[in-house]
């Protein structure tokens, strides 16, 4: 004896899936605040010890000079901001 159950389209799945493990708003909003507090905290803590450092990081001659270290923070802190806003709207 053969069934004619068919299988949920996408769009069903992905309503039933969303459905099953939507967060709740408490969760986003926790969780958005954190990764933006973290994007916040590593843009100010890392370029304030680069300014500590810098005679330091000058006088060792690395390949890695001021800007890119600068850039490296930015970047970094930057997509921890994405990462809170992306957590807020997804």
């Amino acid at each position: 004896m053969a069934t004619d159950v068919q299988p949920p389209t996408f769009k069903e799945a992905l309503k039933q899936d969303r459905a099953q493990f939507d967060d709740c708003t408490p969760c986003r909003v926790v969780g958005s605040a954190t990764f933006v507090g973290l994007g916040a905290f590593t843009y100010v803590s890392g370029h304030s010890q680069l300014k500590a450092q810098e005679a330091v990081i000058r006088q060792s001659k690395s390949v890695f000079g001021m800007g890119s270290r600068r850039a490296a923070i930015t970047t970094t802190s930057a997509v921890f901001v994405g990462l809170g806003v992306y957590r807020w709207f997804a």
